[in-house]
């Protein structure tokens, strides 16, 4: 049996390691994030290890720059003041401004933030584009507030959060519960605060203030950009397989349309109350109206498809992990994948699984998908199309231009195609065998690490 307790042969990467676990033994997802870049890091720091122990590269790198905590006071639509806590983390700004999404969910605590931001400069880096690590939030729960009551939070969020972004320094996005609607009250708020029309200090906006064609479909699409490059190589393709999402959010609803135009037929998607399944194949415009347009519930689907099965969540497992598929996309949250269900989906025939969310896959599952030579498109590289995008449309702010969506969705298609480049390029460097996990962290790796001996010990 596999675990996720690699023996590891570089003193310098362990000492490193039982360290940073020490000082944080309290943060275990950041801690399983740290372990599964680290872990896979090994060729490279056995190789440079004198160097990097030297200039403490490594215990550089797990420390953040910097991290914000602050109280966000708002009042409620029945005069009740309310209080939240809001973080920002800016954990590696070598490459560029800090860049990364705003979360805002009730599970939202310092150690999820540092996880994220983590992940987020390993995914930024493999962009090849200049934007630094970063990640932001609250325990803020959209669920169930009007429209007033969820800007009345964003106003008071930014009024804490304005001083420390700016489209130089620190460029937040959207992220779990924070979409156009947060994003634009954000932005309002900003530039009445700074008095200052920073198109770029966010990124994720309605196209009538500067947002970009392509972004919201961005991270979905990528996805499967992604996916095709990587079957491609290994002599498969997305057309005519069976494909489960799980997750009904943005990202899960556009890399179902986009799986949907190369052929693939997807038949299940799912919520935090439980799955449905659609031998036919998902009727996507009644998921969009449900979740876009209706903010709804997943089993409102059997109102358009009666003929469909809906599933409650019941157990550890999520039901949808049981239907069998080809291609499986966990594009929900992290941690969605047990070993458990890593068996079972190696059991009902999966060759391919694509990360759409963060760590959707304990670090155990992993292990077990790359040692059984399953496909593993992993999520700072096969969900970094939103952030790449995000990254153009800073671009678009900058020159004060708008390009139109089949430029922005050609050049995403063509940074997620160098995206895998990388990948498999590391993977083949480093003999790892079908690895795109590992060779994604060394790409990245390499990148952030010569960007950060090159700037000196700071």
């Amino acid at each position: 049996m596999i675990t996720c307790e690699k023996e590891i042969k570089s003193g310098y990467l362990k000492k490193v390691i039982e360290e940073t676990e020490q000082k944080n033994s309290n943060e275990k997802e950041f801690i399983q994030a740290l372990k599964e870049v680290l872990t896979s890091l090994e060729p490279v720091i056995i190789k440079h290890e004198s160097e990097y122990k030297k200039i403490g590269l490594l215990e550089r790198l797990v420390e953040p720059e910097r991290i914000i905590s602050f109280r966000v006071p708002w009042v409620d639509d029945n005069g009740q003041a309310q209080v939240n806590r809001g973080f920002r983390v800016q954990f590696n700004g070598a490459i560029g401004p800090y860049k990364g999404g705003l979360r805002f969910h009730p599970s939202v605590n310092q150690s999820i933030m540092k996880f994220l931001a983590f992940e987020q400069i390993f995914k930024n880096a493999l962009t090849g584009l200049p934007i630094g690590g970063g990640k932001g939030g609250s325990d803020f729960d959209p669920k169930g507030k009007s429209d007033l009551e969820i800007m009345r939070f964003c106003q008071s969020f930014m009024n804490e959060l304005q001083k420390h972004i700016g489209q130089d320094v620190d460029v937040p996005a959207g992220d779990i519960g924070v979409g156009g609607r947060e994003i634009g009250y954000l932005f309002g708020q900003f530039r009445k605060i700074r008095n200052t029309y920073e198109a770029g200090v966010l990124t994720g906006k309605g196209l009538e203030y500067g947002g970009s064609l392509a972004r919201k479909e961005a991270t979905g699409y990528g996805l499967m950009y992604f996916m095709k490059e990587m079957l491609k190589a290994n002599n498969e393709t997305v057309s005519g397989k069976t494909v489960i999402i799980s997750g009904s959010g943005n990202v899960a609803i556009y890399a179902c349309e986009k799986a949907q135009q190369m052929g693939a037929n997807v038949v299940a998607m799912s919520d935090s109350s439980g799955c449905i399944y659609d031998k036919n194949g998902i009727n996507l415009d009644a998921i969009k109206e449900i979740k876009e347009v209706n903010r709804g519930r997943i089993k409102e689907y059997l109102k358009y498809e009666p003929t469909a099965e809906y599933i409650e969540n019941e157990g550890d497992m999520p039901p949808i992990y049981s239907i069998k598929a080809d291609i499986v996309l966990p594009c929900a949250t992290q941690n969605d994948i047990s070993l458990e269900t890593a068996k079972k989906l190696i059991e009902n025939g999966t060759i391919a699984i694509g990360e759409g969310a963060n760590m959707p896959c304990t670090n155990e599952a992993v292990e077990y998908f790359v040692a059984n030579k399953i496909l593993l498109a992993p999520g700072k590289a096969a969900n970094a199309g939103g952030v790449a995008t995000s990254a153009l449309e800073m671009s678009q702010n900058s020159l004060r231009a708008a390009w139109s969506f089949e430029e922005v969705d050609k050049k995403l298609e063509n940074i997620m195609i160098n995206i895998f480049n990388q990948c498999e390029k590391a993977d083949k460097e480093y003999n790892l065998g079908i690895n795109y996990v590992a060779g994604a962290n060394i790409a990245a790796f390499k990148k952030i690490s010569n960007a950060m001996i090159a700037q000196g010990i700071i």
